[in-house]
């Protein structure tokens, strides 16, 4: 658990959107006593994150901070930045943790607790805010770390969007094949689908503007996935069982190394 700061790092936090990722900072937060006060407001007369910016503009104290929590980062910076007063520090940052429940009752404070958050300065970000703000996911529980905003969508998309495409596609297929085997489908599920399917049950609303705004890199990396598959099927075509032998191998020692790493 971690430790209440002996002083707060904010005097105000304002959480706009108070889902999974909201109600959590809200009680990690009261948790480590990172704020003296913790204010939000519901999202349901806000729109994307640049037209929430727009809306809170004129409202923003100099020298506040304006973060985010989004999967993808270069096109949250586009969408935000130009509606940014001068004065105002605007550091972006991607909590790499979640459930597939949503919703400010899915929240809790340990969600952030030894998960990685990634903050993605701009050229010209203020180095005092961009260290504070790193202070706060600290205090919230995560291991940070900084990347380009172009460098992490790409990472992200191998290691985060691309899996949860595959989850929803694989779950869509086992339903339009099983036709009236589906009840023996879900009755018979073993572990890996059960996987698959606990990941399809994230946002299906996050998720469609994930692949929405950052569909380069998703394209990219589902090319070089669809390759990989065709040399499976070929492996498997003509039973070349030492093909697909040292692919698992290699495969099993990468998760092993998560799971050392507790990302697993």
């Amino acid at each position: 658990m971690t430790k209440p700061q002996s002083s707060p790092i904010f005097d105000k936090i304002a959480l706009i959107g108070i889902g999974l990722i909201g109600g959590s900072i809200a009680l990690a937060a009261r948790r480590g006593g990172l704020a003296t006060r913790i204010v939000a407001a519901t999202r349901s007369e806000v729109g994307a994150c640049g037209e929430a910016a727009r809306i809170i503009a004129p409202k923003l104290k100099p020298d506040c901070i304006v973060s985010d929590v989004g999967s993808v980062k270069q096109a949250v910076v586009d969408a935000m930045k130009p509606h940014l007063p001068a004065g105002v520090h605007f550091v972006p940052a991607h909590p790499v943790a979640g459930t597939e429940n949503s919703g400010p009752e899915a929240g809790f404070a340990e969600l952030f607790d030894g998960r990685w958050t990634i903050l993605t300065p701009l050229p010209d970000s203020d180095a005092a805010a961009v260290d504070k703000l790193e202070a706060f996911w600290r205090g919230l529980g995560s291991q940070t770390d900084r990347l380009d905003p172009a460098d992490h969508d790409r990472i992200l998309a191998i290691t985060s969007h691309l899996p949860h495409l595959i989850a929803y596609t694989i779950v869509g297929t086992a339903d339009d094949l099983g036709g009236h085997l589906n009840s023996e489908v879900l009755k018979y599920a073993a572990g890996g689908f059960r996987d698959f399917t606990r990941i399809a049950a994230s946002d299906p609303t996050m998720w469609r503007d994930v692949f929405m705004n950052n569909r380069e890199a998703v394209l990219e990396v589902l090319q070089r996935f669809q390759e990989d598959l065709f040399y499976l099927q070929r492996a498997i075509r003509w039973g070349e069982g030492d093909k697909l032998f040292d692919l698992f191998t290699r495969t099993r020692e990468i998760r092993r190394a998560l799971i050392h790493l507790h990302q697993a």
